[in-house]
């Protein structure tokens, strides 16, 4: 709202020389010691193409958050309460996840530009459906296309940015267009419906324009990726973790789990926090506030890197947990610093566990079972950016949107320090264990 994504994707598992796979099993170059496949024309990549496919990934992503401000609007035109806004979003989390489990590996078989083609045409017709809107059944089709969009973009466009990207920033290309793509969304949204005409209009009159020119880029990239031939059946691609990896499977998934919860509250719950709590009406700053959570898990995903993921994974909870209790104390309060300030530190906090989560799954994972073990963890992502935000609108019907996001918050806060206190005796332990003897 790959990604993972919401997708939100993260960059490549820290290494050199392996081979692994993208968010949605595309494979790709783990690191700047791999060259990249050659491109039609020669050329191979470069700093131009590099930014083109960054730019195509950023406005695929950006539609998935655009309606973020958006959805008060909705509620007053279509006249339906928290809880529906809840479900309206929740389905693109649907969408993202049939896309992962069966198309996740479609641009290894076709090629990048079909399949970011497909991404781009699913995010106009969802759209459409928004500039069409009738009622909720049009919203529900909007938000579904969407997810199958994010889906194949979380794979495809991964991909293609590692690929094209120059020697150097290979490692942080993707999760930055995704991240930052994601953040635009409802920023850009939010400014055109405080301060433009037609606030439901003109934002996904405006992603439309983007997306024609990103399919116009998109024709005009290299092909990095070479089908095989004869090309193999399409077919879900499924997924699987190993019994090797089941003990660092788990609580790494308990770490997404909470992070992308993290990331439905603000992008499906926030506006109405902020109005019907904090008596802040203006879309603009709503979108801000949901734009300072991305920026910020970009900035945790670029320390996991440098930290390392025995490290930053514990500490990622740790960020949760500190801004989850912001973020119930400005509930409390009513203090719309202590929301920015716990959107920063939560955002933080979901970028170091999630790239430090994605590093040690793919670092266990065998090569042969490595896509389907990521898109697993996916798959247990998407479900924490659906199930809790739903809980929360179904808790507001009875108790009040206050009092939900203050029982949400509690959740998120016991969840959290519960996975990060076992990450951390399971590192003391394993730093405590006697070496093995030769």
């Amino acid at each position: 709202m790959r990604s993972a994504t919401p997708g939100p994707g993260s960059g490549p598992p820290e290494g050199r020389g392996a081979r692994s796979r993208g968010p949605a099993g595309a494979a790709h170059p783990a690191a700047a010691g791999e060259p990249a496949a050659d491109a039609e024309d020669g050329t191979g990549r470069g700093p131009l193409r590099y930014a083109a496919a960054a730019f195509v990934f950023a406005v695929g992503m950006a539609g998935t958050t655009l309606p973020t401000p958006l959805y008060g609007l909705y509620r007053q035109e279509l006249g339906f309460g928290e809880l529906m806004v809840t479900v309206v979003f929740a389905v693109y989390a649907v969408g993202v996840i049939a896309a992962l489990l069966v198309a996740g590996d479609y641009s290894d078989k076709l090629g990048r530009r079909p399949v970011l083609l497909a991404a781009l045409l699913l995010s106009a017709a969802s759209a459409g459906c928004f500039l069409l809107e009738g009622g909720l059944p049009l919203l529900f089709c909007g938000r579904l296309l969407s997810g199958f969009a994010a889906g194949l973009l979380s794979g495809a466009a991964t991909a293609a940015v590692l690929e094209l990207a120059p020697d150097g920033s290979r490692g942080f290309a993707a999760t930055a267009a995704n991240m930052g793509g994601l953040g635009c969304g409802p920023l850009l949204a939010g400014v055109l419906a405080q301060y433009a005409p037609r606030p439901l209009t003109l934002p996904f009159a405006t992603h439309l324009v983007l997306l024609a020119a990103a399919g116009a880029l998109t024709l005009a990239l290299p092909e990095t990726a070479r089908p095989p031939r004869p090309r193999p059946r399409l077919r879900p691609r499924g997924m699987e973790v190993p019994r090797q990896v089941r003990p660092v499977f788990v609580p790494a998934a308990l770490a997404c789990f909470t992070g992308f919860a993290v990331f439905g509250l603000f992008t499906a719950v926030s506006p109405g926090f902020m109005s019907a709590t904090l008596h802040i009406g203006n879309l603009a700053v709503s979108g801000a506030v949901v734009f300072s959570v991305f920026c910020a898990s970009l900035l945790g995903q670029s320390a996991s890197a440098r930290t390392g993921a025995p490290v930053a994974l514990p500490l990622g909870c740790l960020g949760l947990v500190v801004g989850m209790v912001q973020v119930g104390l400005s509930l409390l309060l009513g203090s719309l610093v202590l929301l920015v300030t716990g959107a920063v530190t939560g955002g933080i906090g979901q970028g170091l566990a999630f790239r430090s989560a994605m590093t040690t799954v793919s670092r266990r994972a065998p090569e042969e079972h490595r896509g389907g073990t990521i898109s697993a963890l996916f798959v247990v992502a998407y479900l924490g950016i659906s199930l809790p935000v739903v809980g929360v609108g179904a808790l507001s019907t009875g108790l009040g949107l206050r009092n939900a996001g203050l029982v949400f918050s509690a959740c998120v806060v016991a969840l959290a320090s519960g996975v990060g206190a076992w990450l951390w005796r399971t590192r003391k332990s394993a730093a405590a264990a006697p070496a093995p003897v030769d």
